[in-house]
Formats: structure tokens, sequence, C-alpha cells
């Protein structure tokens, strides 16, 4: 199942602050933010922070945007959202203008909803094997998120495959028909789950090295952003200059 959105709009305006003058634009209540896309001039946006904050959890990544630029309306996706590592707040946004005519791919969040009878009546394990799924649609039918229901899960061992998924029509899920979305685990003894819980999942070596590429993943301003995945890729687009 699939839940679709309103059309979401979002206002914003050209930005002429750059550089050293961006913290300034962020102390005033504005989000920078770049729109790009294929066939499209890269143009430097502001928008006001609470604005972008309450469309962001509307619509995430994958789910569409008009965004309206002084009167001129563009469809696009929030491709890209970078965060301040300790407060969290917004720091930077691409929006990413796309065409309404052709297909792109997108991941896209799974929710599971319900109960399972073999979890309630057995004891059984709920055990999620994935958190979002690609889905590959023209970007007016990207759903915000994928509604998983686990109540047919009766019997220990059952599973839910990527075929038992239902999209709308023209969506396609990129992933092998046969790949587990979800299991309803045999429980585990007490000597088990002990033995789990002993053992180390994470080294110091290990975070340091995670810290480290999230780190590099946070967007430069001046850098090019990446774009989602077109059907028929084409030259990516240039970065933006003098942001």
């Amino acid at each position: 199942m699939v839940n679709k959105q309103q059309k979401i709009e979002l206002n914003a305006q050209v930005r002429t602050a750059i550089g050293g003058r961006l913290d300034g634009l962020r102390r005033s209540g504005y989000v920078p933010a770049i729109l790009y896309g294929k066939s499209q001039e890269s143009i430097p946006l502001q928008v006001p922070v609470r604005d972008f904050i309450k469309v962001f959890e509307s619509a995430g990544e994958s789910t569409l945007v008009y965004i309206n630029v002084d009167g001129q309306v563009y469809p696009v996706i929030i491709n890209d959202v970078a965060r301040d590592p300790v407060t969290d707040d917004v720091l930077h946004a691409d929006f990413y203008k796309v065409r309404l005519d052709q297909k792109i791919k997108t991941k896209i969040s799974v929710v599971f909803t319900g109960e399972s009878p073999a979890v309630r009546d057995s004891g059984g394990i709920f055990v999620r094997n994935v958190n979002e799924l690609e889905v590959e649609g023209l970007p007016q039918d990207l759903p915000h998120e994928i509604t998983v229901d686990i109540s047919s899960m009766t019997n220990i061992g059952d599973q839910i495959l990527v075929k038992d998924i239902k999209l709308g029509s023209g969506l396609k899920i990129m992933a092998d028909a046969e790949e587990i979305i979800a299991t309803a685990q045999e429980p585990m003894s007490e000597e088990e789950l002990q033995k789990a819980l002993e053992e180390p999942t994470t080294t110091v070596e290990e975070v340091e090295v995670i810290k480290k590429e999230k780190e590099e993943e946070v967007p430069v301003e001046g850098e090019e952003p990446a774009s989602p995945q077109e059907e028929k890729p084409q030259q990516k687009p240039q970065p933006e200059k003098n942001k």
C-alpha cells in the first residue's frame, strides 16, 4: 500500500547572500538552498526555515514539491538536506527540478503497520529486513511512504516479500520480487538471547570510520549535489557557482 500526499507547495526567494554571509541568513530565519536540474540553470534560493521544515516533514526526499520563486513555479524533489551535526539545524537544502513526463528513481521509506498474530500469539520475533525501497515512477505519482501491513504473518516463519507489496499503476519497485521485507522469526531461547547480547556489534574503529564517512557526506557550499536517477541518464547538472 502506498500513501500519497496532496499537492505540496513552498514559497522561496532568490538568494543574494553567499559565502560568509550565509550564517547571518540562517540567523535571520532562512535556509540557504539551491534549485537545479537538467536544462535548468542553477538558482540560489532562501526559504523560511519554518516553512521548509513543515514541507520536508510532509514530503521527505521522494514526494513532489511545487516551489514558487517570485511567481515562477518549479516541480522539484528535495534531493538533499545538510544538518548541523550538533544542533541538527538545517544548514542547506537542494531542490532538484524534475520533468513531470519523465520517470525517476528514488528511495521511499517503508512503514510497518498492524499486528502479527505470530508475534502476538506465538511469541515470535518481528524482523524488519528493509527500511526503504527504491521505486521508479513519474514524480507526481511517487508516494511519501510505503505502508506494509504485517497482520498477514500468522505463523512463525511467515514472510512478506517485495512481490507482496502492491503499488499504484506506473510505479515499480527496483528490487528482486523474492527479496524478503519482513519475517516472523522463531523466538530465541534465553541462552541464545544472552549470547547475542554479549557479542559486541560495533568496535571503536568502526565507529570512527562511520563518523568520518558521515562528515564527508555533508555537502559543502559550492559543490555539485547528487541528483535522483533518471530513466535515461544524461549529463549531470553543473555545480552552482558563487553560492
